[in-house]
């Protein structure tokens, strides 16, 4: 019951936005929807005047079509029993002439549609513009009038026309409009409705405040039985059907359900489903409401899973599932700051993490709480919630604030534009599963391992040994996949096995003094590679022996090191003295072998640890003289700073 608190809590304190439209990145709206509503993609809107006369009519866009229509509790649960929305609904409820174009119907949906109508047009909270659909409904002409606006089209017989073909193309032309919105036939379009008066501000009633609570009224006027609420403990109208469409509109998962009394549902435990727990309807409809408005907000939908954190007083958190560099893109001095520093010192990457995470932890309520849920439908009509955790603000800062700190390495494939760009800090999770498991990976897979990670970023726990073991795997084999592809998994996987060996204090600049078996083999490595690479010259573009022979390497570094040592020396052989470079390699390739105890000298297999030893070598030989001198700098400056603090 603690989420449904928690969410009701949400809608209350944003009770202010309640009915306000805002648009996602791909143009689509959402809205914090009242009480008594839902939404629904419609695709006919028509204009009527105060007298009931029909005006004009329109197909909607799609990114236009979402409608906070006004619901019953049964018609928002309703599945093949024909039971009308209140007010705006599909043709079959709403045209009085419907059978006389789409045939037969089952059941009587138009009559009960008017019947539903009239009782909120003749009830005490009735509203002048409904009653101006109502009286144009009751004529009965709405197709004959969609079809004479060509909102609708016949075919030769009179009948609503099923489909728009080459045949139909040839006798009308271009494809209407209907038929490109609309997923089936004619006969299921959804209409809305708007009353033009003139000098009213807001003609359509979806977004007519007055008419929604009219409606609201209405619905609780006639909601006479109570219950004892497990939420707020007090005495309220009962929610006997929760509701539906909560990660989209054609979503009819629930996750409260109880309409099941036979078999095995509440045998030797409940006489009812509400002697189990009972939810009040206010309450019920504000939780799904703020739960369906989060998820358009700030979710994150893979497959039928959905992702979602955020906070009860302030929504806007850091998600744990991104990368450093999305955290740098909340503050735009961070982020330029971030693309130009690369790899500095530890304490000016810590520094400006916690520039970043302080933002978020000085911004409101430090008692506020934050929500972690993970929602997946474990059938077509029951959703689940397969993660849950409520915690402290100050605390899930905290926890994410130590992941970016130590799940750090140098990473340079995020892009900006055309160009890469380059960052300290933790990878996202979808990236982990990509070097995990190869770009390939489905979402089912990306899914799991984002759940997985999850107890590792929030409560600190180790990252699974499979997942760093697989992405280990995969950065040793790069003749397996494109170059970039492989600099991006080496990265990756650098910050699982950093964060896996914590305790090491690895970074990403080179330390000399290191005698770690795997970490001297992994440099040992570093150096053949750029050796070679500097031997065979900018047009030579095949790999070293070094890359090759990589997978080989970390299965039997001793055996392999034999052989790509020998490949090496007739490069060593032909530069002879000539190339200072290369004489350097040679010398420090000397140096770090003699730091090697023969005792270590063996097949054993290298842990991950061999590829930290690797890109630092790599990296230090490829950076610059006046760059090192302008981190030592940089270190130094910090350490000044942190005496004098």
């Amino acid at each position: 019951m603690t989420w449904l608190a928690n969410l009701h809590k949400t809608y209350e304190q944003h009770s202010q936005v309640i009915g306000q439209f805002e648009k996602k990145k791909n143009g689509r709206e959402y809205a914090l929807i009242p009480v008594s509503h839902t939404t629904q993609s419609a695709h006919i809107e028509v204009n009527v005047n105060s007298n009931g006369d029909f005006i004009s009519a329109k197909v909607i866009d799609k990114s236009e079509g979402s409608t906070i229509i006004p619901c019953t509790e049964a018609s928002a649960s309703r599945t093949s029993a024909p039971v009308p929305h209140a007010l705006f609904d599909k043709l079959v409820y709403v045209a009085g002439d419907f059978e006389a174009y789409c045939g037969e119907v089952k059941g009587t949906p138009y009559v009960d549609y008017m019947n539903q109508l009239s009782s909120w047009c003749e009830s005490p909270s009735a509203h002048p513009k409904v009653n101006s659909v109502r009286e144009y409904l009751a004529k009965g002409t709405l197709m004959t009038d969609l079809i004479d606006a060509h909102i609708l089209w016949k075919d030769e017989y009179g009948q609503l026309l099923d489909k728009w073909n080459t045949a139909t193309e040839a006798l009308y032309g271009e494809k209407p409009g209907i038929f490109k919105v609309i997923p089936s036939d004619q006969s299921t379009a959804f209409v809305r409705f708007a009353v033009m008066i003139p000098g009213d501000p807001e003609p359509r009633l979806w977004r007519d405040t007055t008419v929604q609570n009219s409606f609201i009224q209405f619905n609780e006027m006639n909601m006479k039985e109570q219950e004892l609420c497990y939420i707020t403990g007090e005495y309220l109208p009962y929610a006997d059907k929760h509701v539906s469409r909560i990660r989209n509109s054609g979503d009819k998962s629930k996750l409260i359900s109880a309409n099941d009394t036979s078999g095995f549902t509440f045998r030797g435990r409940f006489r009812t489903s509400r002697e189990a727990a009972a939810v009040s309807y206010d309450v019920s409809q504000k939780a799904h409401n703020a739960l369906k408005w989060l998820i358009e907000r700030q979710g994150i939908p893979i497959d039928s899973k959905v992702f979602l954190v955020w906070g009860i007083d302030q929504l806007d958190i850091p998600a744990p599932f991104a990368d450093t560099f999305t955290l740098y893109n909340d503050d735009e001095d961070e982020m330029v700051e971030a693309q130009s520093v690369g790899d500095r010192t530890h304490k000016e990457f810590a520094n400006q993490i916690k520039r970043a995470i302080g933002g978020y932890r000085y911004d409101g309520d430090y008692k506020s709480d934050v929500i972690i849920m993970t929602l997946d439908a474990a059938t077509p009509g029951r959703m689940s919630i397969v993660y849950y955790r409520d915690m402290n603000k100050e605390l899930f800062l905290n926890r994410l604030e130590n992941w970016h700190l130590t799940c750090v390495w140098l990473h340079r494939y995020r892009k900006d534009g055309d160009k890469y760009i380059q960052f300290t800090g933790a990878p996202a999770t979808r990236d982990i599963a990509f070097a995990a498991y190869g770009p390939q990976a489905g979402d089912k897979l990306i899914k799991s391992l984002m759940e997985r990670m999850l107890p590792s970023i929030i409560d600190g726990r180790p990252i699974p040994r499979d997942i760093v073991r697989s992405a280990v795997h995969r950065a040793s084999s790069p003749v397996s996949m494109d170059h970039w592809e492989w600099e991006k998994t080496l990265s990756i996987t650098c910050a699982l096995v950093n964060k896996m060996y914590e305790k090491e204090r690895f970074a990403v600049s080179l330390d000399i003094n290191n005698s770690n078996r795997d970490y001297l083999f992994g440099r040992m490595l570093a150096i053949a590679d750029v050796l070679e690479r500097k031997a065979l010259g900018k047009e030579e573009k095949r790999a070293t022996n070094a890359v090759r022979y990589m997978n080989a390497f970390a299965q039997h570094p001793a055996r392999t090191w034999n052989i790509i040592q020998s490949n090496l020396q007739p490069y060593q052989a032909r530069s002879g003295t000539r190339d200072g470079f290369i004489i350097h390699c040679t010398r420090l390739l000397d140096k770090v072998g003699s730091q090697l105890q023969p005792k270590d000298y063996t097949d054993i297999s290298l842990s991950g640890v061999y590829l930290l030893g690797y890109y630092s070598q790599r990296n230090d030989l490829y950076t610059s003289k006046a760059d090192k001198e302008l981190n030592d700098e940089s270190e130094e400056k910090m350490n000044e700073q942190g005496e004098n603090n």
